[in-house]
């Protein structure tokens, strides 16, 4: 899947989600027109589903999913992951992601995208 290969109706619906952010120590909401504007991004394919995340295709290389945790109605998907486009120390690679279903739509987009201090899983968990 790819944005341009989304129809005009599906791109202006897209641009009125707006986001929240927390990205070296600027925060607050966003809007996707925006990322559009000034990025470049693509869909990412996550567990046979397609993610579309606030960041550059560029950085596409350099992203790996810790961990993904889905909705029991499959609507919804927090991801863990680690970009090491900029920094590989997990002090500074790591982003926690909320992304939701647009209505009508099969594929997920961030509305949540903040900075994450990458953390191993302690033992004490199943």
């Amino acid at each position: 899947m790819k944005i341009a290969e989304l129809s005009a109706q599906t791109r202006e619906k897209i641009k009125s989600v707006r986001w929240d952010r927390i990205i070296e120590k600027h925060e607050g909401p966003e809007d996707w027109e925006s990322v559009l504007k000034y990025e470049e991004p693509e869909f990412i394919e996550i567990e046979g589903c397609f993610v579309l995340l606030p960041v550059d295709k560029s950085h596409h290389p350099n992203i790996s999913i810790i961990r993904s945790i889905w909705s029991t109605d499959n609507n919804s998907v927090t991801l863990f992951i680690s970009d090491t486009t900029y920094e590989d120390d997990p002090f500074f690679s790591g982003f926690i992601a909320v992304c939701d279903r647009l209505k009508g739509e099969e594929f997920f987009l961030a509305i949540v995208y903040h900075e994450w201090f990458i953390i191993e899983r302690a033992n004490v968990f199943e």
